[in-house]
């Protein structure tokens, strides 16, 4: 929907993937974002505390005030209002208002063109006198407006509270409103159908609406030459602003050979979609390019095109910036050309693993495109839909419905997923759910009891979508066009492969030399989930079983036990939780069993090198800041990091640091030459500055 002018490039998706026009996903805290949930609309501020009633001699900033204030009044007093006579002067503009109640003069007579006099409908003027009229004046510079006149005399019935809000002054659709029946209007439901959907998501009885089933289908109306004008300027405006954003990709290429974008074109030779990466972008998928998060949950507004892009993790845990698309439509076929057009950005590169968003239409183009890749919908796309679709039905049943949903969320056998299922369905009505069935064809990406072992790279938590989330929110912060969208997607991205994050030094925590061994050997982020794990693998129990396995269980929890199988031949150890297979990180209850083994240190197979030290496409200062010089290198690290984020505000700021940091370091430079070679100590130059 094109009609309305959004303040932000993009806003989240919120057509809910059963496919239903009428059915929408609301998402939590993001209610300024656009399409926000359709709510009640407060009362006007009269109702919330008495109002003075107007006198001569009272002060207004400005007639716009005056004129609310008097609104409210009415409002509470059961009439309305209108704006009638003003008078102007050259020095001072408008100087006189005249508000008056809405009945007050007489409608004129129309008469036919044989003479005969004819009224269309009876008017409601009646020659009411209350009235309220301003006079402005300047006062030492500042103007002010004074009542001259007020009368609150009426000559007709003043209304209750249940008929004012009737009168038409009162009758407003508020935007969020607008946008509900202008999306069901479009989808070809009638006014009436409309207007009951809305009492039914507002929770209120028939008829308690601000605005009556006429307001919504004269609203309609008038909008349908409104809509149709606001979509072929938009279309112009989207042809010309992709044409920018081609121009633009085509500068960059010429600057950087290693930037890659495609696109494409219907058969009228218009741009459908646009797709972009970086060469880092692609040097760092050869490292970490084994799980990859498409995010499709931004679409624009403006341009009506869908906003999707491409995440990874690196072994400091810190988000990866792999490429974007834009995309004309949702189709199968749109998404299919962008996981080929990214695959073929990525070297032919095809992911282990790819999370998603939960849509039939994503699904289906990833089965066709990336047959031996793993499908997973993440757990926080899951659970943040649930409410919307079950607490309307449900009711008060929703809360226990949502704890047996957790439940079943969390088993890790198939079998009794399947055997709980039906009967959970079957408990709460949801037999014919559009939702529940949509779920149920799906449960092969998101319950754990299917997807757990999938390798996921520790994505598939809150914190790595807080930070995806916050990435896209940075290039969405401001309404803007597709050019200076493709520039802020560029710093953007930019920042994410060269901002330089301090490591610090981690303690270890206990005396088992197992910790120490890791330390040496994963990045902080992996070492720091090793370190909790060990830790946590002190409070489990061992029981050796006949066969050489063990089962391991809680000191205080007796269920939960985890079956651990050690080969000591083939030097391995499986754990029936699968959290290495998953994470890359050896769990507590493996952990448990090499300590009472007495290993010292893990083996090499179990330090998986996406999250080794020498992995890392960023330079890991742990051991350099034990040695000489240490304490200049994460000063050099802090200092590089501040400038480089102060001069990517602005232009001016870029220029200006560029030359002047290449005039200082020009002359560091000649004077570090000119001091001696060798001073007697050995320098660890494994990693420096410049890499």
């Amino acid at each position: 929907m094109t009609s309305i002018p959004s303040k932000n490039l993009c806003v989240r998706r919120q057509q809910c993937p059963c496919g239903d026009w009428k059915c929408y996903i609301t998402y939590e805290g993001d209610s300024e974002e656009g399409f926000a949930a359709p709510e009640l609309v407060k009362e006007e501020r009269a109702s919330s505390g008495a109002l003075i009633t107007p006198y001569v001699g009272m002060v207004f900033k400005s007639d716009d005030d005056a004129f609310e204030y008097y609104g409210n009044f009415a409002r509470k007093n059961g009439f309305s209002i209108r704006k009638e006579r003003s008078r102007i002067s050259p020095q001072l503009g408008i100087y006189k208002r005249d508000f008056v109640c809405y009945r007050s003069g007489f409608a004129p007579v129309k008469k036919k063109p044989n003479g005969e006099h004819h009224r269309d409908r009876k008017s409601v003027r009646c020659g009411c006198d209350a009235k309220m009229y301003l006079s402005k004046e300047v006062v030492e510079g500042v103007s002010q407006w004074f009542v001259v006149q007020f009368s609150n005399v009426h000559n007709h019935e003043l209304l209750e509270d249940d008929q004012v809000r009737l009168l038409p002054a009162y009758r407003k659709i508020h935007e969020a409103d607008q946008e509900r029946i202008l999306l069901l209007s479009k989808a070809g439901f009638p006014i009436h159908r409309i207007v009951k959907m809305l009492e039914q998501e507002k929770g209120i009885q028939g008829g308690q609406l601000p605005f009556l089933e006429r307001d919504v289908r004269n609203f309609v109306q008038n909008r349908k030459k409104v809509v149709l004008e606001n979509e072929a300027l938009l279309s112009e405006k989207r042809e010309n602003d992709v044409l920018e954003l081609l121009e633009a990709c085509k500068v960059m290429k010429e600057a950087d050979n290693e930037f890659v974008y495609d696109f494409t074109v219907d058969g009228n030779d218009k741009v459908e979609n646009v797709a972009w990466s970086y060469g880092d972008s692609v040097n760092a998928n050869a490292m970490f390019g084994d799980v990859v998060y498409f995010d499709t949950s931004y679409r624009s507004v403006t341009y009506g095109l869908l906003f999707g892009v491409w995440f990874g993790i690196d072994s400091y845990g810190r988000t990866i910036f792999y490429g974007c698309v834009l995309l004309q439509d949702e189709t199968p076929q749109s998404f299919s050309w962008a996981l080929q057009t990214f695959v073929r950005f990525m070297r032919g590169r095809c992911p282990q693993t790819i999370l998603t968003d939960l849509d039939p239409g994503l699904r289906d183009a990833i089965i066709g495109q990336f047959p031996g890749t793993k499908h997973v919908v993440p757990q926080w796309n899951i659970l943040h839909k649930v409410p919307c679709w079950f607490s309307p039905t449900l009711g008060s049943r929703y809360a226990e419905f949502k704890s047996e949903f957790d439940a079943l969320f969390h088993i890790e056998n198939t079998e009794e997923f399947e055997l709980q299922w039906s009967p959970m369905i079957s408990v709460f009505g949801l037999g014919s759910d559009k939702h529940a069935e949509l779920l149920y064809s799906v449960r092969e990406s998101w319950a754990q009891a299917y997807v757990r072992g999938y390798f996921l790279a520790r994505m598939a938590t809150m914190a790595y979508s807080k930070s995806t989330d916050a990435f896209l929110k940075r290039i969405f912060s401001a309404h803007t066009c597709l050019r200076s969208f493709f520039e802020q997607v560029g710093i953007s991205a930019s920042f994410q492969h060269q901002a330089l994050k301090e490591t610090q030094y981690i303690q270890l925590k206990t005396c088992i030399p197992i910790e120490e061994h890791a330390r040496s050997i994963l990045t902080p982020f992996a070492f720091n989930a090793l370190q909790q794990e060990l830790l946590l693998a002190m409070q489990y129990a061992a029981s050796e079983m006949a066969n050489g396995s063990y089962i391991v269980r809680h000191f205080k929890r007796m269920n939960g036990e985890r079956l651990v199988i050690w080969l000591v031949e083939d030097d391995q150890i499986h754990c029936s939780c699968k959290e290495f297979e998953s994470s890359g990180i050896l769990c507590r209850h493996a952990l448990r069993v090499l300590v009472i083994k007495n290993y010292f240190q893990l083996p090499d197979k179990y330090f998986l090198g996406r999250w080794r030290r020498e992995c890392s496409l960023l330079v890991d200062d742990d051991d350099n800041n034990q040695g000489i010089g240490g304490e200049w290198y994460q000063e050099y690290q802090s200092l590089a990091e501040t400038l480089f984020q102060e001069s990517s505000i602005t232009k001016e700021r870029s220029d200006y640091v560029r030359k002047e940091l290449t005039k200082e370091l020009t002359r560091i430079l000649n004077e570090v030459r000119n001091l001696p070679e060798a001073d007697g100590v050995c320098m660890n130059m494994l990693v420096s500055p410049a890499n």
